[in-house]
């Protein structure tokens, strides 16, 4: 599908409305944010219908990104203390559709409980994978490790340790557009998905890569990255809102 290009959307480190009535409450924690230099022409093909890759310079990246899900709940509800909490580790494209809306295309999200995998897969048409996770934390040091178990490709993995270190006052331009998201786009049965979510501004943190030992890129159907990610960043974490999903034409549903 193509469309005639508008100007996307500014860059912003806060959200562009408020979410009074959500989908979806969680919470995002102990996040790092691995990125890497991409082309846009690997990326494009990879990409829901309706959507381009975003670039900033010229530039769109790959992105690895690991963390604690926190309680995650539906509607109003509270969020669940056990299935909805978890740890997760993605592989991310950064997008934009013709109503200039900037998201993130998840090509994969490995996740550590079956059943909130099961239910991403089947309910949100997102490619989640059933792995077993790890994150434990020494200090200022912490480590994220995963191995794919279902539905594969088996043996998919990661091994991430960053060095925590000092808060970063005032984020670069390129630090914005690798974090400050306000949506996903996908197909959900072959027609284009926006879910937009809001939060509060990420509090950023410099980062020091100890190790990298992965394969979920690749896995991802993506070329392996070449050379140290030319982004290492560290969050504490974010409340989280996802609203409901817009239609093609940009309205939500009711």
């Amino acid at each position: 599908m193509t469309f005639t290009p508008v100007a996307p959307d500014p860059i912003s480190a806060d959200p562009p409305g408020s979410t009074e009535s959500p989908l979806l409450t969680q919470s995002w924690l102990d996040l790092a944010f691995l990125h890497w230099a991409a082309d846009p022409a690997d990326v494009a093909p990879l990409l829901p219908a309706g959507t381009v890759p975003d670039t900033l310079d010229g530039v769109t990246y790959v992105g690895l990104v690991a963390f604690r899900m926190h309680r995650v709940g539906w509607l109003r509800l509270p969020g669940i203390p056990y299935l909805g909490t978890f740890p997760e580790t993605n592989v991310r494209l950064y997008s934009v559709d013709g109503h200039g809306r900037r998201g993130v295309v998840f090509r994969s999200l490995d996740a550590s409980r079956l059943i909130p995998a099961a239910v991403g897969r089947t309910v949100f048409r997102l490619p989640y994978q059933w792995s077993r996770m790890t994150i434990t934390r020494d200090s200022d040091t912490i480590s994220y490790t995963s191995r794919r178990r279902w539905p594969g490709p088996s043996g998919a993995h990661s091994r991430i340790t960053v060095r925590v270190g000092e808060t970063i006052p005032d984020p670069t331009g390129l630090e914005h557009f690798l974090t400050a998201r306000w949506g996903l786009h996908s197909a959900f049965f072959d027609r284009q998905l926006y879910l937009p979510n809001t939060h509060p501004r990420w509090p950023l943190h410099r980062a020091e890569l100890v190790e990298c030992d992965e394969s979920l890129i690749t896995a991802a159907g993506l070329p392996a990255p070449q050379g140290e990610p030319v982004s290492v960043l560290y969050s504490p974490g974010v409340p989280v809102r996802f609203g409901r999903p817009a239609r093609p034409g940009g309205i939500p549903t009711p």
